[in-house]
């Protein structure tokens, strides 16, 4: 069934109103009509039955027939910071990532960023970012949007390390620990914590620097592998996001 993510305003008590793009696809795409039944969530976990019961021209109003219980929603919160990288990178980990169950993604600056940041063009692109993480949201039938962060300096995103119940840097040189034998032993205490923040940093095309990988451990983070293959910076944040909710018994068991 098709599912759609309106604002919390647009959300009431027996009704809801459906705008925008949205109101777009579902009227000139989808070629709803009154009596159709759709999906509508909040973004930020509430999902209800909708039938729709007003078509306007460039809206349609619905009357909630039942509240839904959420779905698609990880026993973990996973935060992916990735450096920002070349090209129409990011917009894959956040699509996929999205998809696969991450909860927030936040850009940020480390020393080997090759990309020239620039604050004006950013602001357009992480309105793009947003856009993408909503569509996949509802495509792969989540019941909360991921938040995806303006990029950080990398000492915000050191900041907010503490914010978080396990923090985990991925090095390309780390020889010791590896990231399935990280979870491995601290799962159990993860899980008495009710729902678990872990953040997973991932480095630019370049990797992380020495220098950075230990401030990422004086700040509380744990340098971890993943495995003996270099893995290009959007494949490693997408490999470390599955294995991670693998482990919590997010990938079909």
């Amino acid at each position: 069934m098709q599912r759609y993510f309106i604002p919390e305003s647009q959300f009431g008590a027996d009704r809801v109103l459906i705008t925008g793009d949205d109101a777009h696809h579902l009227l000139r795409v989808m070629r709803a009509e009154s009596g159709d039944e759709v999906i509508v969530s909040d973004g930020k976990g509430k999902d209800a039955l909708v039938r729709i019961t007003v078509i306007g021209k460039n809206e349609a109003e619905g009357e909630i027939v039942d509240a839904l219980p959420v779905s698609g929603e990880p026993a973990v919160d996973v935060w992916v910071a990735q450096s920002l990288p070349k090209g129409d990178k990011l917009e894959t980990v956040i699509q996929k990532g999205t998809e696969v169950g991450a909860l927030r993604f936040l850009p940020f600056l480390s020393e080997r960023t090759v990309v020239q940041y620039d604050e004006k063009k950013e602001a357009k692109r992480l309105d793009r970012w947003r856009e993408i993480a909503k569509e996949a949201a509802e495509q792969a039938h989540r019941s909360v949007i991921p938040e995806v962060e303006a990029p950080l300096s990398w000492k915000e995103l050191l900041k907010l390390i503490p914010e978080t119940d396990l923090a985990l840097i991925c090095y390309e040189k780390e020889s010791g620990q590896q990231l399935r034998a990280v979870m491995s032993g601290t799962k159990e205490r993860l899980s008495g914590k009710g729902k678990p923040r872990i953040l997973i940093a991932i480095g630019p095309e370049g990797g992380f620097t020495e220098k950075e990988v230990a401030e990422a451990e004086a700040a509380g983070c744990r340098s971890v592998g993943l495995g003996s293959r270099i893995l290009r910076t959007e494949t490693a944040a997408l490999v470390a996001l599955a294995c991670i909710l693998y482990e919590f018994g997010e990938m079909g068991g």
